[in-house]
């Protein structure tokens, strides 16, 4: 009785904030928790960055820079299962189908378990040739970046991507407070742990070490949460870690892979991006002498665009599961009104960025790099990588919608027009067109098409879904 009690709170814990608040009152409560999670994030990102920077040496704010793509392909992992996840558990409840929520959980936590740690492993034995082709080869660079590779991602991976999983799945359930405290937890430690390391615990040139060593350490801490509230909370949730075969029955990997592979490869397309712009920048390095300043420019220049992209993230992953939710429940009136409002304030959040990064570029830099070159190339860098802001935040936000409606087709297309298909080709051609900067200006124009392909997509299925001719189904839609 106790148990059935506990699934009605549960039950009406949901349809209170899925149902029946007002639709702005929802996105604030689930996406205030998410962005302010996703802000703190990119901070404990940048704060390694931030206390290296303190060296005055580039090869090592390069070294941990190149390895970003490298941490973040964890992100992918942890994407195609939790987003998938995400959107199949949202939808089952909207039909009111529990069960099926359960069994899509099981499987997203099994298969970014497996998942993440075959990719831990391949980094463990392919570091080497992995880091030279992130654009690591110079010897300063390879050395500390080997560590950092290391000790973040081989030893640390496994929790840091478990971690971003169950706060989507907490998500998904409308328990964004929840999810969002445990990453915030782990990157707030991260900030904490990132001097006491570098500065105190370990001799000094050994800073890239311990920024690596407050990384894992922070995540591991962050897991434990995770399992703590997992442990508290049973009973109080639709979620279950038990598989069944009923689960392959129903289709439900198929439904989660289809939902989350667009977010899954617009990650990896992200990070192979960085990687062809950090070897180009590198390129154009050696043409000035080879000393890291164009790269420890653009790192530090992605770095602080990416506090940008972060609130748009966290806009978008908050906002899914009530449009997931909405969709399957066939309540179209709530459904646009959530991807409107949400869309609305991203863009309006990346223009007031946009004017900032335009006024301020200069100083924001220099937070990270106290002086010389590496400023200068890194601010009008910055400069130019923020004008596509405003037209991501709109294209993001179209994205994680057909994520959430599971519409995988949709979604995969403009993952790859966003990330991959269209920037990379851009920054070879830029690259010879305008020395140094033209490398850079590949993504904003990306961006804007990335966007115009948006907005007709969803324009065509608003169409579609007012001649009745786009049906909730389960399985992929």
């Amino acid at each position: 009785m106790k148990g059935m009690q506990r699934s009605v709170e549960a039950e009406m814990r949901e349809k209170q904030l899925f149902e029946r608040m007002p639709v702005l009152s929802a996105i604030r409560r689930l996406v205030v928790p998410t962005v302010i999670g996703q802000i703190i994030l990119v901070v404990y990102n940048m704060a390694d960055t931030f206390f290296i920077g303190r060296t005055n040496d580039p090869a090592k704010v390069t070294a941990v820079g190149i390895c970003m793509p490298a941490f973040m392909f964890l992100s992918a992992i942890s994407n195609l299962f939790g987003v998938g996840g995400s959107s199949v558990i949202s939808r089952s409840l909207g039909r009111g189908r529990a069960d099926r929520a359960g069994q899509a959980s099981a499987f997203s936590l099994w298969g970014c378990l497996l998942s993440t740690c075959l990719y831990c492993l391949g980094v463990f034995l392919l570091r080497h040739p992995f880091l030279d082709a992130l654009g690591g080869s110079d010897p300063d660079v390879h050395g500390p970046a080997a560590e950092y590779l290391t000790v973040t991602v081989v030893l640390g991976g496994l929790s840091a991507g478990m971690s971003t999983l169950f706060s989507h799945l907490f998500r998904s359930e409308g328990r964004s407070l929840q999810a969002s405290a445990g990453i915030a937890m782990g990157g707030l430690l991260n900030i904490g742990l990132d001097p006491l390391f570098m500065f105190v615990l370990l001799p000094k040139g050994q800073e890239v070490l311990g920024a690596a060593l407050a990384t894992a350490v922070s995540n591991v801490f962050s897991l434990l949460y995770f399992l703590l509230m997992i442990r508290r909370g049973r009973g109080q949730t639709f979620l279950s870690f038990a598989p069944s075969r009923r689960m392959l029955k129903e289709r439900v990997p198929l439904d989660v892979l289809n939902a989350g592979m667009p977010a899954c490869l617009m990650t990896l397309c992200e990070n192979i991006s960085y990687a062809v712009l950090d070897n180009l920048t590198a390129a154009n390095d050696l043409v000035l002498g080879g000393m890291s300043v164009l790269q420890a420019g653009i790192v530090v220049a992605k770095k602080v665009n990416m506090l940008a992209h972060c609130i748009v993230r966290g806009m978008s992953q908050g906002v899914l599961p009530l449009i997931a939710y909405n969709y399957a429940s066939g309540n179209d009136r709530r459904m646009r009104q959530a991807v409107l409002i949400s869309m609305g304030i991203s863009v309006g959040l990346s223009c007031l960025f946009l004017l900032a990064a335009q006024v301020w570029s200069t100083h924001l830099i220099a937070v990270f790099i106290p002086g010389g070159d590496s400023v200068f190339y890194g601010a009008r860098f910055l400069r130019i990588l923020c004008v596509g802001g405003p037209f991501s935040a709109c294209a993001y936000a179209l994205i994680s919608f057909f994520q959430a409606a599971g519409k995988g087709v949709r979604s995969l297309i403009l993952a790859l027009l966003r990330k991959g298909v269209l920037d990379i080709p851009l920054m070879f051609a830029l690259n010879s067109l305008i020395p140094v900067y033209g490398v850079v200006w590949a993504t904003p124009i990306a961006d804007i098409i990335c966007c115009a392909a948006a907005v007709a997509l969803f324009v065509q299925f608003l169409r579609r879904r007012a001649s009745g001719r786009d049906i909730p189904a389960e399985g992929p839609g």
